[in-house]
């Protein structure tokens, strides 16, 4: 759109008062954009609402959409999931069965979700994807998301993924450990290109996406107590392989 009028970024920039910076890290997904960003790009191209509304059709809320662009270019992802698969890993019956339990989405609604999370992980079958560390609490491997058949085909994908994917490292922290750092809750931390990290984390209304040093610091701190109480690769992969064989319908 700037492009088709003939502005340059600084001119722009200039129209919507942000710096040219702002303006070229916008336009290659390496920062969000500010609140009322879309708005004063509108005004300024004469799109006639055009952004605004386009980010209406999108579906997805900011904060997911920020942090889809984080996940595209993460050099690497660590994970930890205390409730749930990764949407990075799941199925598409194991997604369609999270999806329903919510009970808010039509079946055509669970359908474009279910579509949504299986295109995230072509991030993984890339030319140059993230190296994915996950780390599981047992539980998930035994709860019943969609009844047997669903969670003997998720839990052999996850055997398959961490025994035949050269980038995928899959832990799993015991019940047997009892109370550890990952019972306050799930995250992810992403690694970008430049080195820096930011972190996401969910909950019922929003997912947040967490780029204040001193909070990214707390979560990577919490990562590697976590990781320290999980199984190494290779017995975790035992264990996956023992619980799925108990998925029998």
């Amino acid at each position: 759109m700037r492009a088709a009028r003939k502005v340059t970024q600084e001119e722009l920039a200039r129209a919507i008062n942000y710096s040219p910076s702002t303006v070229a890290m916008v336009e290659t997904e390496a920062r969000k954009p500010p609140p009322d960003f879309w708005e004063r790009a509108d005004a300024a191209l004469d799109t006639g609402g055009a952004f605004v509304r386009m980010l209406a059709r999108l579906g997805s809320p900011q904060w997911m959409r920020e942090w889809e662009a984080n996940e595209r270019q993460a050099t690497v992802l660590r994970s930890f999931q205390n409730t749930v698969v990764p949407g990075l890993l799941q199925t598409s019956a194991y997604a369609r069965a999270l999806f329903r339990s919510v009970g808010l989405y039509d079946d055509a609604e669970v359908e474009r979700r279910v579509e949504a999370r299986l295109a995230r992980q072509a991030v993984l079958a890339g030319e140059r994807p993230p190296q994915l560390v996950t780390v599981l609490d047992e539980h998930v491997l035994r709860r019943p998301v969609g009844g047997p058949v669903v969670m003997r085909e998720q839990l052999w994908r996850l055997v398959k993924l961490a025994t035949e994917h050269a980038r995928v490292r899959l832990h799993v922290v015991p019940a047997s450990v009892g109370a550890y750092p990952g019972v306050a809750g799930a995250f992810v931390l992403a690694t970008l290109p430049g080195g820096e990290d930011v972190a996401y984390l969910d909950d019922q209304l929003k997912g947040q996406v967490i780029d204040h040093t001193e909070d990214v610091l707390a979560i990577r701190a919490s990562w590697e107590a976590i990781q320290g109480e999980a199984l190494p690769p290779r017995q975790s992969i035992e264990l996956l392989t023992e619980v799925a064989e108990s998925w029998r319908s």
